[in-house]
């Protein structure tokens, strides 16, 4: 059988050691936890041309492709379900421009939090990802898997 996974992008917005992230809500996933800007990979798109598109479309942040830099990749998977790769991107260099709730319908606000303190209400994937990243970690598992 040939192996097949969903692909996921996260922006990693840091400014003075902390981190943007967004409540999620009206989702259907992880509703009421904090989430990096995220979203899943489109047919026929690249990884930073999804992070970049997710960032306009969530949080109206024009990041060109040239300034989206790869920090770490999870590989998540959840109980009963089929296992998934986060590539957790961080924006690289100045950018223009503040973050803006752009989705109101999917999100309950936005906020900055410290890198080694994020809230008790942070999706799990994502907390993973960001301590790979504050460790200099390019890879790391999480979730659910299978004794071998």
């Amino acid at each position: 059988m040939e192996f097949r996974t969903f692909a996921d992008v996260f922006l990693l917005l840091v400014r003075d050691g902390q981190v943007l992230l967004a409540l999620r809500e009206n989702t259907g996933y992880a509703d009421g936890l904090w989430n990096l800007p995220s979203g899943k990979v489109e047919p026929d798109e690249d990884l930073a041309s999804a992070m970049t598109r997710e960032a306009r479309e969530e949080i109206g942040m024009e990041l060109h492709t040239e300034q989206v830099r790869l920090a770490t990749v999870v590989h998540h998977r959840n109980p009963g379900e089929e296992a998934r790769l986060g590539f957790f991107f961080e924006a690289a260099g100045p950018w223009a421009g503040d973050p803006v709730n752009a989705e109101p319908h999917k999100c309950g606000g936005i906020g900055w939090y410290p890198l080694e303190s994020l809230p008790a209400n942070t999706v799990p994937y994502t907390i993973t990802g960001v301590d790979l990243y504050r460790r200099g970690l390019p890879y790391g598992p999480h979730g659910f898997w299978p004794p071998r």
